[in-house]
């Protein structure tokens, strides 16, 4: 049987969740990133609702972006690429009923699979370390939530993560663990743990403790316990490795380097050498190939 391809993408979400090595996701904060990422042999792409605020529309991660303004972004993302695409879907956008067609919305437009926090509305990014409430939604209301998106999946095959923040708002690890079995019997196919640790204690606190290890494929996002790789957190047992935001810093960091020297030198030619050539940008837009086909004879 041929599967269409937004079930091929998820074959190989599911495929790559279930491998005997790590599955590695980056952030991708529109198209171009999308493709990159792809050519840079990733495994698949990790839409970001930090990167969807940020870059599309200059807005902090607040909850300030809708579910259809990110459904856009992660559609187009989706369609630079043949890799599977996870997107962030924060807190499903609001209560219960939200979640349910947020899982409607995102599965209907062919994404691989979503991921669903359980920070309460409007949410904190989990980076921010800055003073700020932090409040979680309660877990018996979250499981709720989980279970109900499932039952709304129109295919097995699409893909739900549920992210557990009890580390990063301080409730400890034994909460964390209540949570991602509360999470796991909803229906959720993987966990996402999230932690500040730098040094890893917590992480691998909940490592040691959690019983689904090894039944449930486990989800890092390692931004903050950036030292590790992708084989070291595999062998702790992350089975999805997610480099969340690094593109997405890399190009805020570029255009700023870029724009101080155009400031200083007041000239093109000063930062040539440091950017893409504009034949690059054709050629990873198939911009000759393009132009072929529509001046070609047949």
């Amino acid at each position: 049987m041929r599967l269409n391809r937004a079930e091929k993408k998820r074959a190989a979400m599911r495929a790559g969740l279930a491998a005997d090595k790590p599955y590695v996701a980056v952030g991708a904060h529109d198209a171009m990133s999308s493709q990159l990422i792809e050519a840079y042999g990733f495994d698949a792409v990790w839409v970001s609702g930090f990167g969807v605020a940020t870059m599309t529309h200059a807005l902090p991660d607040l909850n300030l972006t809708t579910m259809t303004e990110t459904l856009a972004a992660a559609v187009r993302i989706d369609g630079a690429t043949d890799l599977p695409v996870l997107a962030d879907c924060d807190n499903g956008f609001g209560g219960l009923t939200n979640v349910v067609r947020t899982v409607v919305e995102f599965e209907r437009s062919g994404i691989a699979g979503i991921c669903i926090e359980d920070n309460l509305f409007p949410k904190r990014n989990s980076l921010y370390t800055g003073d700020s409430r932090r409040e979680l939604i309660p877990a018996d209301e979250q499981a709720r939530r989980i279970r109900a998106g499932k039952q709304a999946q129109e295919t097995d095959s699409f893909v739900l993560v549920a992210r557990v923040e009890a580390l990063i708002a301080g409730h400890g690890i034994e909460a964390a663990c209540e949570r991602a079995d509360a999470y796991v019997e909803a229906g959720a196919d993987a966990i996402l743990i999230h932690s500040k640790d730098k040094s890893l204690r917590e992480i691998e606190g909940f490592l040691g403790t959690w019983g689904g290890l090894g039944k449930t494929p486990l989800v890092a996002v390692p931004t903050l316990f950036p030292d590790y790789t992708d084989q070291e957190l595999h062998e702790k047992g992350f089975q999805m490795v997610i480099l969340a935001n690094h593109p997405m810093r890399a190009a805020v960091q570029a255009m700023e380097d870029t724009l101080g020297i155009l400031r200083s030198e007041r000239k093109a030619a000063a930062v040539d050498p440091h950017i893409a050539a504009v034949d690059h940008i054709f050629e990873l837009v198939k911009t000759k190939e393009t132009i072929a086909l529509e001046e070609s004879g047949g």
